[in-house]
């Protein structure tokens, strides 16, 4: 899902845009599976009761497992999928939130250092922390950014604004091609070197 354009100012480009990496919902589908697993299980038993506790323990059993979903599962997928991650050519975005929406924009010019760190289970899973220092604020950590080291040299080129080093997605960069140069006529009438008479 693309950065709306109508909250981009002009002349202004999205280079990044990413939510966080798929590594926060390991848990909430491992939790996902063990309540189907086990609601399912528990259905099994109820049944085998006698009326109308079956018919009840089926009732207590879905509702249970219901809340659970909701609150294990469906509730971290929203979190992630509401969570963007935006770097452009003028600033830094972070939005968050459902219900309660929070959000920060940090300009290109206010950044002093962009920092990364990752540890061995982001490495595997080609993630990690960014670090950005501001002026006057203390430092922001954004945590599970995919592919965190070419996030953090994109900052780097926006931030110093190299206009040979800019990293513009599917935008190749054109070899310089070497300046040809006209040889000078010779001075004085005599031939260049390499020519003179013996």
């Amino acid at each position: 899902m693309a950065y709306p354009d109508d909250l981009l100012s002009e002349q202004e480009h999205v280079v990044v845009h990413s939510h966080p990496h798929f590594k926060m919902l390991i848990f909430p589908t491992l939790a996902l599976l063990l309540t189907l697993g086990a609601g399912t299980w528990l259905a099994i038993l109820a049944k085998d009761a006698s009326a109308p506790w079956n018919s009840a323990g089926l009732i207590a059993i879905g509702v249970v497992a219901l809340v659970l979903v909701v609150w294990l599962f469906l509730a971290p997928l929203v979190r992630w999928r509401t969570t963007h991650f935006i770097v452009t050519t003028d600033r830094l975005i972070a939005r968050e939130g459902v219900l309660k929406r929070t959000g920060i924009d940090i300009p290109m010019g206010r950044i002093n250092s962009v920092q990364f760190e990752h540890g061995l289970l982001d490495r595997v899973f080609g993630c990690g922390t960014l670090i950005i220092e501001s002026a006057s604020d203390e430092p922001l950590r954004f945590e599970d950014i995919p592919h965190v080291e070419k996030v953090h040299t994109v900052i780097y080129r926006e931030v110093n604004d190299n206009p040979y080093d800019d990293y513009r997605p599917g935008a190749q960069q054109q070899p310089q091609q070497p300046q040809q140069t006209t040889p000078l006529p010779p001075q004085g009438g005599r031939p260049p070197r390499g020519e003179r008479r013996r």
